[in-house]
């Protein structure tokens, strides 16, 4: 059986962790570090294991930093994939050969898939017996198409990765098969095997910090990238763009004992300044933020930080406390200036609460980002100018704008399969040779269902025009860099590598 073929007889296993290049193919800035396969690595390591976490994706010389153009460029990763003697994909050989690896861990999003079935590909060929485990979200939703498309793929992590990749290594070190093993799927004998769910591990506080010791050419992070941080996990709303159903509606949180005891960790090994808590929406739970807020500022850790929230999680004392402990950036999701789209995407707020949340940030003197989307299904144009109006009404100090792509695992996905916009399924070929933007688009040609395409790309264009324009306002520009000047103060380096960052974005 296949399993057969995949056991190690070593004492200790070494474990190359992959997140695949994609910006890099385009030239874009790609921020910080991979987090989860740090946290993987972390684990492993404790366990005795070696592991090493190679970033792909990290762009010594990125030119780009407009997200919003980053469409324009995809042609660019679909040649790179196309091109087996790129230098990304020789870099990887080279890597995978110097770390002469056990198994192999690879991130799969929906966006960079072809990317990631590239990457397993190359481990066969390094050695057709290596295991290759896929996991990330497009892993845990699309584990069936993946399995069946890419037989370059071993396993997949369904959700959660630390408990089971260690039990994995275990495994494969020894002679036991993997039928016991919760939250994966795997072939034998031909066959597909869809084990159980994996229950969520209850206490983050046992996890180990992520190790950015383990990663590949650690030295190319600058001390922000190493800020990125987690402290919970899970969302309890059902926004219908997103796949967070794999955390079934579900919240747990880090002890703020222990969020700090990290901060003072990468702080004193990195000189960090400049932190970033990556959680979902980092003010779901406000009495925690509050003594977040009072044990920062007691302990006069004197950092800055940012965070992601929603518009219904904030309020004037919050936001004061936030602000007097550090927090000089908060980015919001308000998507739509149309109450209907709101309800079509079940967002769970209101255009009124999106105001009192703009007026509140004003107040309080928070540098905050706004995020919006259009094209989402049977959104129709008078309703995508409603978002340009709500923009310009609520006055963010900056507005990021993307273009709707449905993604398997959320309730809009579904929908798109009854508007006959979405395809439900792709094959190998597909995700090589279609452009990401259009990955489960049914009909190119018929992008959204209100209006033809050729009017679609005109009102695209001009929406992304009036959103870089409205960016570029100069009071906005001395804001942000107004909100970063402690960081500039301690890291001339920072206000550098900003300069550069803006120069980038406004070619």
């Amino acid at each position: 059986m296949l399993f057969a073929k995949l056991k190690v007889q070593t004492k200790t296993m070494k474990i190359l962790l992959i997140d695949p290049p994609f910006y890099r193919f385009i030239g874009y800035y790609n921020r910080y570090f991979p987090l989860g396969l740090a946290s993987l690595a972390a684990v492993l390591e404790q366990k005795g294991h070696q592991a090493l976490v190679y970033d792909a994706d990290y762009n010594e010389n990125p030119t780009k930093m407009d997200f919003s153009r980053l469409e324009d460029d995809y042609s660019f990763y679909l040649a790179a994939l196309a091109d087996d003697n790129n230098h990304v994909w020789q870099e990887m050989k080279e890597t995978i050969g110097d770390f002469k690896p056990d198994i192999v861990g690879i991130t799969i999003w929906t966006t960079f898939a072809a990317a990631s079935f590239k990457t397993a590909h190359i481990c066969k060929q390094y050695n057709k017996d290596i295991p290759v485990i896929f996991g990330g979200p497009h892993g845990t939703i699309k584990h069936d198409e993946i399995m069946r498309i890419c037989s370059d793929v071993d396993i997949i992590v369904k959700g959660e990765g630390e408990n089971t990749i260690l039990e994995l290594a275990e495994k494969l070190q020894g002679r036991d098969g993997l039928r016991d093993v919760k939250g994966i799927v795997y072939r034998e004998n031909g066959d597909v095997i869809n084990n159980a769910e994996r229950e969520f591990i209850e206490d983050l506080d046992t996890l180990p910090f992520a190790d950015r010791e383990l990663l590949l050419n650690k030295n190319f992070y600058d001390s922000e990238d190493m800020g990125l941080m987690m402290t919970s996990r899970g969302c309890p709303y059902s926004c219908s763009y997103c796949a967070t159903s794999i955390w079934k509606r579900k919240i747990r949180y880090r002890s703020v004992d222990n969020v700090i005891k990290e901060i003072k960790l990468i702080r004193e090994h990195y000189g960090t300044q400049q932190f970033t808590f990556k959680d979902d929406s980092f003010t779901v739970n406000r009495k925690r933020v509050m003594e977040l807020c009072e044990k920062l500022t007691k302990q006069d850790l004197d950092i800055n930080w940012d965070c992601n929230t929603r518009v219904n999680l904030i309020d004037k004392e919050m936001l004061a406390a936030m602000k007097h402990a550090g927090c000089n950036s908060i980015k919001i999701g308000i998507e739509t200036g149309s109450e209907r789209v709101l309800g079509l995407i079940n967002k769970g707020t209101t255009l009124a609460q999106a105001r009192n949340a703009a007026k509140l940030l004003g107040k309080a003197g928070i540098h905050w980002t706004a995020y919006f989307m259009m094209g989402l299904p049977s959104e129709t144009k008078e309703e995508t100018y409603e978002t340009l109006s709500f923009l310009q009404e609520i006055k963010p100090d900056f507005a990021s704008l993307s273009v709707y792509e449905p993604f398997p695992g959320t309730d809009l996905f579904e929908f798109g399969i009854e508007k006959r916009l979405v395809q439900s399924e792709r094959t190998l070929e597909d995700f090589y040779s279609i452009s990401p933007k259009y990955y489960y688009v049914k009909d190119i040609s018929r992008r959204v269902d209100t209006m033809d395409n050729t009017e679609f790309e005109r009102l695209e264009a001009e929406m992304k025009g009036k959103f870089h324009r409205y960016n570029m306002g100069f009071s906005k520009l001395v804001k942000r860099g107004t909100s970063r000047s402690k960081l500039y103060l301690k890291e001339p380096k920072a206000l550098l590598a900003d300069i550069r960052k803006f120069r980038s974005w406004i070619k």
